[in-house]
């Protein structure tokens, strides 16, 4: 361990994550929900908390790509580098998802959403973990997302495992969103 505050933080978060748990972290424009996208129980909880439902489906952030690897099917080299030039940062891809990846993150689609994020402290919390994260905005379904570590306790209280407090990015809305077959933005950033 060190003796900043913030690494130690970001520590904590990711042995909390490791052991199962639901952490709040910095994203690049609001606070992000985020578990072990392996663990199914703990994703249940997750989409409970919020009360999302099931079939909407969850996005991935991740340090490198090679995190998002067992979810995802084989990209073709021209998608590869179509993703390659956005990341790491705020855009959010469509990408086919692998047999294996959970219904959970999946929802109702055949793909699942993946992001490298750029954000130095949800980068750092996912290598520290281990792997990617499922990160979903920090409210509870069809509400304002929480920007801040005060906003996140108001929301959700003592429900949270850990809340990670360091300042989201300067993005001002949410993460573009584009399809990775078809190059087609699906939400704008």
């Amino acid at each position: 361990m060190t003796n900043d505050p913030l690494t130690e933080a970001i520590e904590r978060a990711a042995e909390i994550v490791r052991a199962g748990g639901l952490v709040a972290y910095p994203t690049e424009a609001v606070f992000g929900l985020g578990c072990d996208p392996t663990l199914d129980a703990t994703v249940e909880r997750l989409l409970h908390l919020k009360r999302r439902p099931r079939d909407k489906g969850l996005i991935l952030i991740a340090a490198a790509f090679n995190q998002l690897d067992p979810f995802l099917d084989t990209l073709t080299p021209a998608q590869m580098q179509r993703v390659n030039q956005t990341w790491p940062g705020p855009v959010t891809w469509l990408i086919p998802a692998s047999r294996d990846a959970s219904p959970l993150l999946r929802g109702n689609h055949d793909t699942l959403a993946v992001r490298i994020t750029a954000h130095p402290v949800a980068a750092e919390l996912c290598r520290l973990a281990g792997g990617a994260l499922v990160s979903t905005s920090a409210n509870i379904g069809g509400e304002l997302p929480a920007t801040n570590a005060v906003e996140v306790r108001q929301i959700f209280g003592d429900k949270l495992d850990f809340v990670l407090e360091a300042p989201v990015g300067d993005n001002a809305g949410p993460t573009e969103i584009r399809d990775v077959i078809t190059g087609r933005v699906i939400r704008a950033g």
